[in-house]
């Protein structure tokens, strides 16, 4: 992991979508959001949708209201793209419209610069976009198999957490998110944060082997 102290605010959008898998949101994005609060000026969180219209979470349990759309979002240091489940991801892969507006909008903010940070199977919905060609890519176990027959410019791996590749983060399965945005935090404003968060979360972390980040 390449330390490099921040002082800058860093804005991180998290798309959000009809289906979005809950924890795949949530999880990194309570990572930031205590960082933020431990460390105030760290990082500005929000959500971003297709429109300001609420969005569904999966199997419909509740409605999240974006922050901004994505013509009014400010502009963004990174974009975090949470899964859903594989079904629902087979969808939006044949979905023109999500393809063409939501994508097209990642796709634009990653060439001009944005890091995009995916979780669990949101790297499997940019598998149309170009922007996972040439890079070390994973993604939930469900999904390998599948990952690897759409991105055969990317060079998939498994049994990995997490990878970091500077521009373009992705994770395993659900609560790899979690792994990779406390990783994130680290990187950005150095362990004791980090030390500080997991014993906020009482959380258990998984070892650093089982991550790849590129040196």
């Amino acid at each position: 992991m390449k330390q490099a102290q921040n002082s800058k605010t860093m804005n991180v959008a998290f798309l959000i979508y009809d289906q979005v898998e809950v924890l795949d949101l949530n999880g990194p994005l309570d990572v930031f959001v205590k960082a933020n609060v431990v460390q105030p000026g760290s990082y500005n969180c929000y959500t971003v949708g297709r429109t300001m219209e609420p969005v569904n979470t999966e199997t419909n349990t509740m409605s999240i209201i974006p922050t901004y759309d994505i013509q009014t979002s400010p502009k963004h240091d990174m974009i975090v793209i949470p899964g859903t489940n594989p079904d629902q991801v087979m969808k939006y892969l044949k979905d023109d419209d999500f393809q063409n507006i939501v994508l097209n909008w990642v796709k634009n903010n990653s060439n001009n610069g944005t890091v995009i940070f995916t979780i669990c199977t949101g790297s499997m919905l940019l598998s149309e976009t170009g922007i996972l060609d040439h890079y070390d890519i994973t993604t939930h176990s469900m999904l390998l198999d599948a990952l690897e027959e759409h991105n055969q410019e990317s060079n998939v791996k498994r049994g990995v957490r997490y990878i970091d590749q500077e521009q373009l983060i992705t994770t395993a399965g659900i609560t790899a998110g979690i792994d990779a945005a406390l990783y994130l935090v680290g990187k950005h404003h150095g362990k004791e944060l980090v030390n500080t968060l997991i014993t906020l979360f009482e959380y258990q972390q998984t070892k650093v082997e089982d991550s790849m980040t590129r040196q």
